[in-house]
């Protein structure tokens, strides 16, 4: 076993993901001499960013680019990683953990952060060699593997990641399709005029897309050869890519006994209903409600961090989501509620042209929602409007057309006096 600091707690931390590295960064920020530390990662390479993996998948990155925390980190902060080793037992009564190889790490405070798993969805051929999901550094390496021999690649599901993994099949030269069982892409974070948009845009890349399409089964004997749809439609295919959603990863949490619903359930100081062990991430169910996206996390994260230190009682609150696609020349944004309710009112522009489209979503003389398909430029002030919930009734006007006219400088409102644009404003109760 490693060697306790007189003095000092044990701190042991399962997962070595963004939110659990960035919990540490918070720890070592609040308590640097308070606790002795271990990290088991399942994963045996270094701590990356995740949501690179598109850009990765791409092209656009190589690994070394991605990477957050390297050994000489961990080094550096006194941590003991060990990689490669998945925890696989959690001895509450005398405060263990065990790893899948036998390895043993007592703890004062155990910090969960197990991620999430792909969904894979159980049809027919699903085991097919060919077949991955979208998750992790080792699924894209299964994908650029069989990128060197081309070919055609099906991927299911039209949200965030289905679509930046066909975008980076495509980029590395296979002919990509999309099958969608929604009407629209990303039904999550777009209104059916922008999916409309981004489906030809993806179109016009060389990505076939199809909506309202249901996936039957996957075709093959020794490894993948096509995706069947409902309407017998048969798709060819050397590689299928599942991105239809994740799941919270909570074996190691359910077979400890701890409290858990779709995911492990916490308290709002990021607390399990073990009081020694708390959790953080995409394994956490929170107020009902599970989360995947960074800005949350990591929100997660610094409660957590405060909670373990002492050093301040925040709860967590979750905050308004906002999604951006990773796809080179493409902008788009997201956030807040788009779609909108009878309460509610919708201002619009659209420039089809340029293939630019705008929706603001108003509640009384707030900002609640956005969407932002083309023209991205203004994303962070709009997001601004919508965090903070600042009066806009003096700016209704011309909110939609961004900060350099809604709010400008003396300097920009003389420039800005003549809007040279196609507009369709609609105010819709």
């Amino acid at each position: 076993m490693n060697m306790i600091s007189p003095g000092r707690q044990r701190l042991v931390v399962v997962g070595n993901g963004m939110a659990g590295a960035r919990a540490l960064e918070e720890i070592l920020a609040r308590a640097p001499q308070t606790f002795d530390i271990t990290v088991f990662g399942a994963e045996a390479h270094s701590t990356y960013n995740r949501i690179m993996l598109s850009p990765l998948l791409a092209g656009e990155k190589r690994f070394a680019d991605i990477v957050t925390h390297d050994s000489a980190w961990y080094a550096t902060n006194r941590i003991e990683l060990i990689r490669g080793e998945a925890v696989v037992t959690i001895d509450r009564r005398h405060r263990v953990v065990i790893g899948a190889r036998g390895t043993q790490r007592p703890y004062d405070v155990l910090l969960l952060a197990t991620g999430s798993n792909p969904v894979m969805l159980p049809l027919p051929g699903a085991t097919l060699p060919g077949v991955t999901g979208f998750r992790d550094l080792g699924d894209v390496n299964t994908m650029l593997r069989v990128c060197r021999t081309g070919g055609r690649a099906v991927v299911i599901g039209g949200g965030l990641l289905g679509l930046e993994a066909a975008y980076g099949l495509s980029c590395n030269g296979m002919q990509a399709s999309v099958v969608h069982l929604m009407p629209t892409l990303m039904e999550r974070q777009l209104d059916p005029l922008s999916a409309a948009l981004l489906a030809a845009d993806l179109q016009s890349r060389s990505i076939d897309v199809l909506t309202g399409a249901n996936t039957r089964a996957i075709l093959g004997e020794d490894r993948v050869r096509a995706v069947l749809l409902a309407d017998g439609r048969e798709l060819a295919a050397d590689l299928v890519v599942m991105a239809v959603g994740v799941r919270p990863n909570i074996a190691l949490a359910e077979a400890a006994g701890l409290a858990c619903g779709r995911g492990l359930q916490v308290d709002g100081a990021m607390r399990s209903s073990d009081p020694h062990i708390y959790a953080v991430g995409e394994c956490v169910e929170f107020a009902g409600q599970v989360c995947g996206l960074v800005a949350p996390l990591y929100d997660m994260a610094a409660i957590c961090a405060a909670r373990i230190t002492g050093t301040a009682d925040s709860n967590y609150e979750p905050g308004i989501a906002a999604t951006r696609l990773k796809v080179t020349g493409i902008e788009m944004f997201s956030a807040g509620d788009f779609l909108g309710d009878a309460d509610t009112e919708t201002v619009v522009y659209r420039d089809i042209a340029r293939g630019v489209h705008k929706r603001l979503v108003l509640r009384g003389d707030r900002l609640i929602g956005a969407v932002l398909y083309g023209d991205a430029r203004d994303s962070a002030w709009y997001f601004d409007l919508i965090q903070s919930g600042a009066a806009i009734r003096a700016v209704r006007d011309t909110l939609i057309f961004g900060p350099a006219i809604a709010s400008p400088s003396s300097e920009d409102r003389a420039a800005a006096a003549i809007v040279d644009a196609t507009l369709d404003f609609a105010a819709v109760a």
